[in-house]
C-alpha cells in the first residue's frame, strides 16, 4: 500500500511543478517509462530517485514516504506541499549512502547492520524498519549506485554535441583517480561478486550494463554519423570498450594510490583507453 501512497505524493509534486511527467522524468534523470511504472504502482521508486524528486520539487523526502503528512482523501484538494527540510533526502537515503560507504571500506559481508546504525546515529530497529534484511539493503545500495552513476554521466555530458569529446568525458568519469572514484569502483567490485550469487542483484547488474553499453554504443553511433569515428559496429565496439574499462579499473584498484606495485595506475589506465579509442575508433584525418 505504501508504494501507492508514495506514487500519489509524487504525482502532487509533478502537478505542482506544472510540467508533464516526461519533462519531470528528464529533470530527475530517470527513464520516462520507469517513472510511469512507478506512478502506477508496478515499480517502486528508489531511494536516490525519491531524493532527487524531493530536491527538484522542494519537498521533504520524509513527506514523500508518508512520515510527515497524511495523504489527502479522494476528491479533496491537494494540500500545500511542505517545505524542504531534509537535505540528505531522508532516513532511507542516509542509510543507503552509509551502507555504500561502508561496503567500499570493508566489503559487503564485513558490514553489520549495527555498523550502519552507528554510522547513521540510529538504532538497528530503525534500519530494519526501512530495510528488513541485508538483501534489501544490498539491493538498495546497487540501485543507488546505478542511479548516481547515471546521474553523474548525464550531468557531465549535458550539452556536449561532439561525440569524440563525449566519449572522452565518459572515459574520464570511469577512471578511478580520486578517492571518491576509487570508493565507487570498490563498491562495484563487491557488487560484481554478489551478482554471481544473487538473482536479484544479478538482474540489476545485467540491466545496468545493458544501459551503460547502450550509452557508449549510442555515442559511438553518433560519432560515426559525424565522421568522428570509423564505420565500426557500435554494439561490438561498446562491448569491447566497457570490458576494457572494467579490466583496467580492477588493476588500478590493486595498487594503493601513490605507492609502487604491480597494478596499473589511473593515468596509465586513462592513456590506454584513449589509445584504444584513437587506434580502433577514431577516423583518420584527411
Amino acid at each position: 500500500m505504501q508504494q501507492y501512497e508514495v506514487a500519489a505524493r509524487v504525482r502532487q509534486v509533478i502537478d505542482a511543478a506544472g510540467v508533464s511527467a516526461r519533462e519531470f522524468a528528464r529533470r530527475i534523470v530517470i527513464d520516462p517509462s520507469k517513472l510511469s511504472r512507478s506512478l502506477n504502482g508496478s515499480r517502486r521508486f528508489t531511494a536516490a530517485e525519491l531524493a532527487r524528486i524531493a530536491d527538484i520539487g522542494g519537498v521533504d523526502a520524509g513527506w514523500l514516504l508518508g512520515s510527515a503528512a497524511e495523504t489527502s482523501p479522494p476528491g479533496a484538494p491537494a494540500p500545500p506541499l511542505p517545505p524542504a527540510s531534509a537535505p540528505e533526502g531522508g532516513r532511507p537515503l542516509q542509510i543507503v549512502r552509509e551502507t555504500v560507504r561502508l561496503i567500499a571500506e570493508r566489503g559487503f559481508h564485513a558490514v553489520r547492520v549495527s555498523d550502519i546504525a552507528t554510522a547513521c546515529r540510529t538504532s538497528t530497529a530503525a534500519i530494519h524498519y526501512h530495510f528488513p534484511g541485508r538483501d534489501e539493503l544490498l539491493e538498495a545500495a546497487v540501485r543507488w549506485c546505478m542511479d548516481e552513476d547515471t546521474r553523474r554521466r548525464a550531468a557531465a555530458t549535458a550539452g556536449t554535441e561532439h561525440a569524440g569529446d563525449e566519449l572522452r568525458l565518459l572515459l574520464e568519469l570511469q577512471t578511478p583517480r580520486t578517492e571518491q572514484q576509487r570508493r565507487q569502483w570498490c563498491v562495484w567490485l563487491d557488487l560484481w561478486a554478489e551478482a554471481a550469487r544473487s538473482t536479484t542483484v544479478g538482474q540489476l547488474h545485467r540491466e545496468y550494463y545493458r544501459q551503460w553499453r547502450a550509452t557508449v554504443s549510442e555515442v559511438i553511433r553518433r560519432g560515426i554519423d559525424q565522421g568522428v569515428f570509423r564505420p565500426v559496429d557500435p554494439e561490438s565496439a561498446a562491448l569491447t570498450l566497457t570490458a576494457l574499462i572494467d579490466g583496467l579499473a580492477s588493476q588500478v584498484l590493486a595498487t594503493a594510490p601513490g605507492r609502487p606495485g604491480t597494478g596499473t595506475g589511473a593515468q596509465a589506465m586513462h592513456d590506454a583507453l584513449v589509445a584504444h579509442v584513437d587506434t580502433c575508433l577514431t577516423a583518420p584525418t584527411a
